[in-house]
């Protein structure tokens, strides 16, 4: 970002002077000040590089054994002669262990323990150098392919969302599509869809986007990650052969300006607590209602193939395309990356919980009621997981501090349908190029391409 730049500019008030001289004389002072205040691009890296090895190369370990990671302080990509703070503990938890060591020869090796009980441990380490501090975390699994939830299944889960389908289907979807040619391109038409959503009146928006080439198609939804922001649509999907939606949860026109939202997002940005003590009226209630919805509408148009249907999102997306493929029979296969709301409970058992960690140590007294933890149950994705009857393609990393593997491990293990998980232990809550392809690799075997 360059830096700004007020100019002041001071002239001679001499009536000899021509306008076209001061003219001359104004450019040439701007020209030294402009130079003067070079502009600033910041680094694509940090001065100072932390690594951090575990050594175990998938980075798991069985319970009760111990692991041990490696840390080296690069400056200029040459290990420091430094001094290494750390902090171990169980992720997400307050740390158990503290303390400093030295490099020597450019490296250290702290001792990161082990765990009784399956789940994960988190290094965390601060370097200082000339005055700035850096930081970096690593997470070890222990026994992770044996984490199993915290969270129960409620007995009338099924028949509580059977109930709201049934409910939620009687309002007519009342779809209304407006062409958007500045987003269209040549080969894929993009509309506003507006439809009718859990009642009458309630609304919600998406963008569809549909290859001009005649002929039958895949359909594929994909739902938002969490927050209250504008939406832009892609082609992405639809360039690829797919007839795709990408929804709007909140019921807001995702055309609007980023100011606006900024506003809307103050104003409802905790969605995700907004009647957390009541089962029917908990806002996810209609989020996932309207998953259903938008699969109603995509199995509605006239160019579905009339058996191929994806759903495939991110954080909240990931959560969504759990649960819409549970709760939707015509959904045919999912691909969730790094998926929010699994096992919210963990926090009241002593480990972590996901995402919007409802039930962590700084909502205690708060949100633990036994209101508020019944009416989670209902919308926690390991219930829905544990309901799952489609193949699934499930991606995440371990240095997830939004979507703590513990949890996304509690709702995978809970899958019993097939499935392929593709862990990259080093990322946190993005994925990599590499992975997106494989998803997309793994979704065209699904449908037979």
């Amino acid at each position: 970002m360059p830096f700004p730049v007020r100019f002041v500019i001071f002239v001679k008030n001499d009536p000899e002077m021509k306008p076209l001289k001061k003219l001359f004389l104004c450019a040439a002072l701007l020209t030294v000040v402009w130079d003067g205040a070079a502009q600033f691009t910041a680094a694509p890296r940090k001065y100072v590089d932390i690594v951090l090895t575990p050594d175990r190369a998938d980075w798991n370990y069985r319970t009760g054994e111990p692991a041990t990671v490696k840390v080296q302080a690069l400056r200029n990509g040459v290990p420091m002669e430094t001094e290494i703070a750390y902090e171990c503990g169980p992720e997400m938890l307050p740390p158990d262990d503290r303390g400093t060591v030295g490099t020597k020869n450019g490296a250290a090796v702290i001792r990161l323990g082990t765990m009784r009980e399956p789940g994960f441990r988190v290094c965390r380490v601060r370097v200082t150098c000339e005055g700035k501090e850096y930081a970096d975390q690593v997470k070890v699994g222990y026994s992770p392919e044996a984490i199993r939830p915290t969270v129960k299944l409620p007995e009338d889960f099924t028949a509580f969302w059977e109930a709201a389908k049934a409910e939620a289907a009687k309002v007519p979807m009342d779809a209304r599509l407006t062409l958007l040619p500045e987003y269209s391109t040549p080969t894929v038409d993009v509309y506003l869809v507006n439809l009718q959503n859990y009642k009458k009146g309630q609304r919600m928006y998406g963008y569809l986007c549909k290859p001009k080439a005649p002929g039958k198609y895949p359909v594929l939804m994909s739902p938002p990650g969490a927050g209250v922001k504008p939406q832009r649509p892609s082609t992405a999907y639809a360039d690829r052969g797919f007839i795709s939606l990408s929804i709007e949860i909140h019921g807001i026109d995702p055309r609007l300006d980023a100011g606006t939202y900024a506003d809307l997002s103050r104003a409802f940005g905790s969605y995700m607590y907004y009647d957390l003590d009541n089962r029917d009226r908990y806002y996810y209630k209609k989020v996932y209602l309207g998953c259903v919805r938008a699969i109603d509408f995509l199995c509605s148009l006239p160019e579905f193939d009339g058996k191929n249907v994806v759903v495939t999102g991110g954080s909240q997306g990931g959560a969504l395309s759990i649960v819409t493929a549970a709760l939707d029979p015509r959904v045919t296969c999912l691909a969730a990356f790094y998926p929010a709301l699994c096992d919210m409970e963990g926090y009241l058992h002593g480990r972590a919980g996901g995402w919007p960690h409802l039930f962590a140590p700084a909502n205690r007294g708060v949100t633990d009621t036994p209101e508020k933890i019944a009416t989670a149950a209902y919308y926690d994705v390991v219930n829905f997981a544990r309901n799952v009857k489609v193949p699934g393609f499930y991606s995440f990393g371990y240095n997830d501090n939004t979507c703590p593997p513990t949890s996304v491990f509690a709702a995978v293990n809970s899958v019993t349908a097939p499935k392929e998980v593709c862990v990259t232990p080093i990322t946190g809550h993005w994925r990599f190029g590499e992975s997106n392809e494989k998803s997309l690799r793994w979704i065209d075997a699904q449908i037979g391409r």
